[in-house]
């Protein structure tokens, strides 16, 4: 529910800042848009980390979680706790040197310089709090490296963040924003192909017993509906590139900023 109100804030917020030209009406939706992105972008983190983590199903394959209990990692946790909260921070630093890797792509003048400079923070912050999402992770699901234990061609993943992060960092200093904007692309690859493959073949894991685990096998639909949704998946992805190319074509280039007097 949490995540519904915030997508609805979102887009009430660039709606509604073009009503009234006042800018009191304007900063006011600015700040709604853009606190509504930050906690929004925590709580897909956070959940996350809940899918590392493990919620507290029963037999059934059910579960229910408050908001919180004791912060700390338990069976019965709630949504956060201090490595969901971790997790969403690592959610936080990566998608704002994400954006900042983009608004310095499509701008230029005082507003390319700002996003340069948030991204190159948030880039650094993003490395600090990754490594401390990796050391708390191995301490809460040590099994999460049993699949590269038996697989050592799972370690592409993780070296393809790291090379993301790499490459985002050096083409962050020459200032190509394009190519910056593209490895962190790669490192949030990485990331979250590196995660999917640990966790592999569990969907969601159970922090309460591991032989109630959700597992790909547990959860797959029947064979039928496997090969109707994998046909209607094609067409529902040619579309969605589709209209992307598209999107990129219409918008290609830079943004071109109103003048003074001009409003937006």
């Amino acid at each position: 529910m949490m995540v519904l109100w915030l997508l609805m804030l979102c887009v009430i917020g660039i709606e509604f800042r073009h009503h009234i030209h006042h800018p009191m009406w304007k900063s006011f939706w600015d700040v709604v848009f853009s606190v509504a992105s930050i906690l929004l972008t925590i709580f897909f983190g956070a959940a996350v980390g809940n899918v590392v983590r493990g919620v507290p199903l029963n037999a059934d394959g059910y579960f229910f979680e408050p908001l919180w209990t004791t912060f700390t990692v338990v069976p019965e946790a709630g949504i956060l706790d201090w490595f969901t909260v971790i997790m969403g921070v690592v959610a936080f630093a990566t998608l704002t040197a994400h954006g900042g890797n983009f608004i310095a792509m499509k701008t230029d003048g005082e507003l390319q310089s700002r996003a340069r400079e948030f991204a190159t923070v948030a880039w650094l912050g993003t490395l600090i709090i990754s490594l401390v999402a990796l050391i708390a992770t191995s301490i809460i699901r040590p099994s999460i490296w049993s699949n590269y234990a038996t697989s050592w061609w799972g370690y592409l993943f993780p070296a393809m963040g790291l090379l993301g992060w790499l490459g985002g960092f050096y083409f962050q200093r020459k200032k190509e924003d394009a190519k910056a904007f593209i490895a962190s692309s790669v490192f949030i690859a990485g990331m979250a192909a590196s995660t999917a493959f640990g966790l592999f073949p569990n969907l969601l894991p159970a922090s309460t017993d591991s032989s109630f685990n959700l597992t790909i096998h547990d959860t797959a639909a029947s064979e039928y509906g496997l090969g109707v949704g994998l046909v209607w998946w094609m067409i529902g992805i040619a579309i969605a590139a589709g209209y992307f190319v598209y999107l990129f074509y219409s918008f290609r280039g830079k943004v071109k900023l109103p003048t003074e007097g001009e409003g937006y």
